[in-house]
Formats: structure tokens, sequence, C-alpha cells
């Protein structure tokens, strides 16, 4: 089962309860936050798909977010130009995405900073790979975001996208989690649908169902997904309660 290794205490998994819901965000109001705590940190993101305006965003705003840098290789190992699930990109590029080299750049990280936020794609189960060469070990045969997450054995921190459907989302993610063994060290509710009905409902009930400390809740900006706009990370980061993270990972 899930073993937690050395690195466990200085990364964290930023999982999401599906694509869209802010992981980006939230990956980079974590980095802020342990920043303005004085650490030396750095942003991950093992699979980018979707190559916009000759821009990966997703893993240039992790760049930004860090204090601290690394080759281009060992921050977004594998990225893709289609917008799609990262199996199809990867196939239409003939490539096929391999962990070992996602665990070992994830470990050469952890030389340049001392905390490591890693961003994953899409949800928890979005395929990576398919066919006889991609088996998983979680009982699926694509390999899956969950078998990237087992591969590096660090602990998740939870986007939850708020908007309709979302408890569903979230409860499939947890219990999956929980399945797993993968310590949730906590959740992030991520306000993407400004006209949410009974939002704050919605929050309540994940309160009580979420078996983990809710960090914080980041209101809507007009820079959330399909917005416009770009929202202001840096901002977001004093809204989440590190102090709720366990003393260890802390420290």
């Amino acid at each position: 089962m899930y073993g937690l290794m050395q690195s466990a205490a200085r990364s964290l998994f930023v999982v999401g309860t599906d694509t869209g819901v802010g992981k980006t965000l939230v990956a980079c109001a974590l980095l802020h936050a342990l920043a303005a705590q004085g650490k030396k940190v750095i942003g991950m993101k093992p699979v980018a798909a979707g190559l916009e305006d000759g821009h990966w965003r997703d893993s240039e705003a992790l760049q930004a977010a860090s204090n601290c840098s690394a080759p281009a290789a060992l921050v977004a190992p594998y990225a893709f130009e289609a917008p799609v699930s990262p199996h199809i990109a990867a196939r239409e590029q003939s490539q096929v995405i391999d962990l070992k080299v996602i665990f070992d750049a994830h470990q050469a990280l952890l030389q340049h900073a001392e905390r490591v936020v890693v961003e994953g794609a899409g949800g928890l189960m979005v395929p990576l790979g398919d066919g006889p060469a991609s088996a998983s070990s979680t009982g699926c045969s694509a390999l899956t975001g969950l078998d990237l997450l087992l591969a590096l054995q660090i602990p998740v921190v939870l986007v939850v996208g708020l908007r309709l459907g979302c408890l569903n989302h979230a409860l499939l993610t947890q219990q999956v989690l929980q399945a797993s063994g993968v310590p949730c060290l906590g959740w992030v509710a991520n306000c993407v649908d400004p006209q949410m009905a009974q939002r704050e409902a919605n929050i309540a009930s994940l309160v009580r169902w979420l078996q983990s400390p809710h960090l914080g809740t980041l209101t809507w900006q007009p820079g959330q997904p399909g917005q416009g706009g770009q929202p202001d990370p840096a901002a977001l980061a004093r809204e989440l309660r590190l102090a709720l993270l366990p003393e260890a990972w802390r420290a």
C-alpha cells in the first residue's frame, strides 16, 4: 500500500475534482503562501496538454509563482500541443508517458527547492496512457493520474471547483484516494461559477463530508476558466490557511 518516502514531507500534489477547476491557480497560490513563509519553492507540471499561442500556460504560471528555477525538462517533463486527454495528446506526438522520467525529475527538483508543488492534469483518473505497455496498478486498464501520484508517493491537496456537480466529484475523488491509501492533507474550494446556486450550502456540505481540513475558499475572479482576465494567485494566497496542514509538513 501507500508508503510515504522522505520526499513526502517536502511535496504536495494538487489534485482537481475535474478539469478547469483551478488547479493551477491553487498551486500558484500555495507556492506564494509557502514563499511568504520563507520557503524556497518550485512548481512542477509533469504532464501538460494544450499549447496556447506558443505557451504552456499552466507550466509558465507555476514557474512565475516559484522563487527558484530549474531546467524546463524537470519542471514539465511532458508537454503536448493538443488540448486533449494526455494519452491522446501523447499518442499524436508518438510519445509514451514514462512514470520513471517524472519520478526522477521530481527527485531532482527536491535538490533545487525546500518545497515542490506538483500539479496534476485534469482529474485524478485522467488517462495518461493506454495499451498493454501501460498496465495500471490501480485496477484500471489505462495508466492514470492516480498511478502517477502513487509513483511519486506524496500527499494531496484537493481542489474542488464550486459548480453544479462538485459534491459528486469531490466525494468520488475522496473515495479513490482513501481506497488507494493516499493522504489528503486538505482541500480548497475554488469559486469557478459566480452564478452557482446555494454555494455556501455546498461548501458547508463539503466541510461535513470531506475528511480533511478546509484550507480556504478562493473567491471568484474574472480570470477564472472561461471568463478572461488574469486572477492574482499572490493575493489569493492570503486566503489559504496553511496552519491547518500537518506540522511535520510545515516545518
